[in-house]
């Protein structure tokens, strides 16, 4: 019997720590450590993981900002295509079967692995 607690713990601080080593990701590793290490249902792990990653993303851009500060001005462009894709995401992504957002995250996962590597 696996401690679901400590699954979820386990499974933010490695989501933590992917988002501020690399910038980005943290998603990437929450969604399969949610499915593999707690009981989220596969239906909610794709919407837990987003309410977990914005604290993440917070935090980041906090102690970000406090050491090395952070350059706003050259982020602001991208800004509204991510709150155009935040939404088309969250009305359509509701009606893509589980399955496929699974199997669309893997392979974007292995082209990712694919294009550092190589």
């Amino acid at each position: 019997m696996r401690n679901v607690k400590i699954g979820m713990a386990l499974a933010g601080a490695c989501a933590g720590l992917v988002a501020g080593l690399f910038g980005a990701g943290g998603g990437l590793v929450l969604v399969p450590l949610l499915t593999l290490l707690t009981d989220v249902a596969d239906d909610s792990v794709f919407a837990s993981s987003i309410s977990i990653i914005l604290p993440i993303c917070l935090t980041c851009i906090v102690v970000t900002a406090m050491s090395v500060g952070i350059a706003f001005r050259p982020a602001l462009p991208y800004l509204l295509g991510s709150v155009i894709g935040g939404l088309c995401a969250g009305i359509w992504g509701q009606k893509i079967p589980v399955r496929w957002l699974h199997r669309g995250l893997g392979l974007l996962i292995l082209w990712g692995g694919y294009r550092y590597l190589c």
